[in-house]
């Protein structure tokens, strides 16, 4: 599942990353002196090697960002500021970094100083606003808040920030009239019409905040937040059989079994329990701005300014769980999974979520290594819920990354037992259990699963890709099987993977012309994999193109292959290829036994981000 608002990402990407400059003069929200600022920033963390020099600071703050530590850039950009206390491009870092890192004292410090000597900083005025609002200084936000508005993307922030603050001075009017921009996109109009209807909702202007909510949910009744939103107004408007409709039809069009939290309101609602708003206060809708914006930029690769606004909404709502979870996924972007379970368990303990978020926990648990761990974890998650398909399938994806095989297949059976009735959703337990079959050589009933597969879901590259080239691999079905690959191909054209599986079966197939046209097009997707370059000089050498062959050998050892690979490559730069073309048994998909980025793509198969839609 992806994000709640995942529409806006691809609008909002460019615009806010570009967001650090611009804006207008402004007072400190709290109080600060020259001296107080530099005393906020005097002493680096001892737990550093700090650089002696401003441009040796400078530099390892730059790579250190880079790298996604965050934590080390702040306090190099602390240590260059001490030695250039006015320079404006390491106190914008300086301040971006000690956000990102929710070390508000510094933040704030950072920011003030950053808004005079750049009026018009965006971020720095943002900030300042959401700090004011804070701390009860309604007409001091407004004034910071109104400064960060310049471009499109601005002025959206600032307008629904804006609209908050006038609800939380009691002057709903204000408010709704400052989400009144037709000039914006229709995107933006939707997360405009959406902020008008919890605001209406909250001050009692029922057929307002009803009218904006059916004009969002029938453009989109599969996002989440929105269907919560929406339902949980009916249902808290006394209309019991609207809030029943509204959150079925979202079940209904979502994927699976819904998200629990849908599925959890619903019961609420079945058994007639007293629904609250989704938002109850301003503090809550200020906080679901920076979360709505930050979650949609995390999800479409903005991670660097998508993190900052989601601290932004934890710096007004620190409990939120849905920015929390969309912050923890965030540092699972960016590899850092101890960041993401101490994030995960700052989410209050029993709610629905529970579930989903110890799964994830396991996942980055198997991240780390720490395999014993995870499988505990989730062996106690299944014992909870004996009836619960997702831990289960979590244990046989975690078995099978770490080619257990025949602990993934039992796993795997358990799971599929559970299931009464197969349908197209349930595809990838028996694709999971064959495919761990194949690896335990037991191909017939590797072969059994893989077709039920196929049943189940017809057009799956996956199982096509890897069901047509065991076949070719093995001689069998071969006509068969290069056409299961070709749809395959038709269906991802621009899987890397799937078109070396295509180029690899024409080359088994001795159609050598073809497999190179293949294979270059699988090398241009995915220059990265060494197996596929492996392939690709194969193929070039059996056309006679022998220095090109060597060439692509030369760069699949340098990808650094796994070690069987890297002798035979070895050896046939050595050599060639034999005369005669010997049989191999190259990889059939990532997912059976290629480098480590692929296999983590295929195996993953439980939700990639289990608390949005």
């Amino acid at each position: 599942m992806r994000a709640t608002f995942g529409r806006l990402a691809t609008h909002v990407v460019a615009g806010l990353a570009l967001a650090g400059v611009g804006m207008t003069s402004s007072a400190a929200v709290w109080p600060v002196t020259a001296a107080s600022a530099r005393t906020a920033q005097e002493k680096p963390s001892e737990d550093i090697e700090i650089s002696q020099s401003l441009i040796g600071s400078y530099l390892a703050g730059r790579f250190a960002r880079v790298q996604n530590d965050t934590d080390a850039a702040a306090r190099y950009y602390q240590a260059a500021l001490m030695r250039d206390p006015g320079n404006e491009v390491l106190l914008e870092q300086a301040f971006l970094m000690e956000s990102t890192e929710a070390n508000w004292p510094r933040a704030i410090v950072l920011a003030d100083e950053l808004a005079r000597s750049s009026p018009t900083h965006r971020m720095a005025r943002l900030f300042l606003g959401l700090a004011a609002f804070k701390n009860g200084q309604l007409d001091k936000a407004e004034e910071h808040l109104a400064a960060s508005g310049n471009g499109p993307i601005g002025e959206l922030t600032s307008a629904l920030a804006r609209a908050w603050t006038k609800l939380a001075g009691n002057n709903a009017d204000e408010a709704i009239a400052l989400l009144e921009i037709p000039k914006q996109a229709e995107w933006a109009q939707y997360y405009l019409r959406y902020h008008r209807a919890l605001i209406a909702d909250l001050s009692s202007r029922r057929a307002d905040a009803r009218a904006s909510y059916e004009r969002v949910f029938k453009q989109d009744p599969r996002t989440l937040r929105t269907a919560l939103a929406f339902t949980q107004h009916a249902a808290n408007s006394g209309d019991v059989k609207m809030a029943k409709s509204i959150i079925k039809e979202h079940l209904d069009k979502s994927q699976g079994d819904g998200h629990p939290l849908a599925r959890e309101l619903r019961d609420k609602v079945n058994g007639n329990a007293k629904i609250p708003l989704l938002i109850e206060s301003p503090t809550e809708g200020l906080a679901e701005v920076f979360y709505g914006l930050g979650e949609a930029l995390t999800g479409e690769g903005g991670v660097s300014i998508g993190i900052l606004y989601l601290q932004m909404a934890l710096f007004l709502q620190p409990d939120q769980p849905f920015a929390l979870a969309a912050l923890a996924n965030a540092h699972e972007t960016t590899r850092k999974f101890e960041d993401a379970n101490a994030v995960y368990n700052r989410i209050s303990p029993g709610s629905a979520l529970q579930p989903a978020i110890d799964i994830r926990k396991a996942f980055n648990l198997n991240a780390l290594d720490r395999v014993d761990e995870a499988k505990a974890m989730l062996e106690q998650v299944a014992a909870a819920d004996p009836s619960d398909l997702k831990p289960l399938d979590a244990l046989g994806n975690i078995m099978r990354s770490k080619k257990r095989y025949l602990e993934a297949t039992d796993y795997y059976s358990r799971a599929i037992a559970l299931i009464d009735k197969p349908e197209k959703r349930h595809w990838s337990y028996f694709y999971a259990r064959g495919t761990s079959y194949e690896r335990l050589k037991k191909w017939p009933l590797a072969e059994a699963d893989l077709l039920k597969a196929l049943q189940l879901y017809p057009d799956q590259p996956l199982v096509l890709n890897y069901l047509g080239y065991s076949w070719i691999d093995q001689g069998r079905n071969l006509k068969q099987g290069l056409s299961l690959i070709e749809k395959a191909v038709s269906l991802k054209p621009e899987d890397g993977y799937i078109v070396d599986s295509l180029g690899w079966a024409h080359f088994k197939l001795e159609n050598y012309k073809d497999a190179v046209r293949y294979l270059e097009r699988a090398v241009e997707l995915r220059p990265e994999d060494p197996v596929l370059n492996d392939h690709l000089g194969d193929a070039l050498w059996r056309v006679g193109r022998e220095r090109e062959a060597r060439f692509q050998w030369e760069q699949s050892l340098s990808l650094e292959p796994e070690a069987d690979d890297a002798k035979k490559t070895t050896a046939k730069l050595l050599k060639g290829l034999p005369a005669k073309p010997i049989a191999r048994a190259p990889k059939k998909v990532k997912e059976a036994g290629r480098p480590t980025q692929q296999r983590k793509r295929e195996t993953k198969l439980a939700p990639d981000a289990p608390f949005f839609q």
